[in-house]
């Protein structure tokens, strides 16, 4: 079984396509994204493969977003207030 996040499609024309960002999980949707900045950064890219690379970072950073949110009020839900506490971690060693 192959990993969907660790491979590209690819076309009839054997060019890469991006996986849709909702495929990706977390992590591989920020280094994508970072990997665009980079590129976008470094100014070597057209002006369609810069709107392309823009809209593409735009909808990685949506969903990268949406997954904080989310991972936010699952911490929420397990503190059961919105406060966290501190960790003190000489109680940790003790245990």
């Amino acid at each position: 079984m192959t990993d969907k996040t660790s491979r590209k499609k690819t076309t009839a024309t054997d060019e890469p396509v991006a996986p849709e960002a909702a495929e990706l999980d977390f992590e591989a949707a920020l280094a994508e994204l970072e990997q665009l900045v980079n590129q976008m950064e470094a100014g070597d890219l057209t002006l369609e493969a810069s709107l392309a690379a823009f809209e593409r970072g735009v909808k990685l950073t949506r969903q990268c977003q949406a997954a904080l949110r989310s991972a936010e009020l699952k911490v929420q839900q397990l503190t059961r207030s919105d406060v966290l506490e501190d960790l003190d971690l000489e109680d940790l060693d003790d245990a």
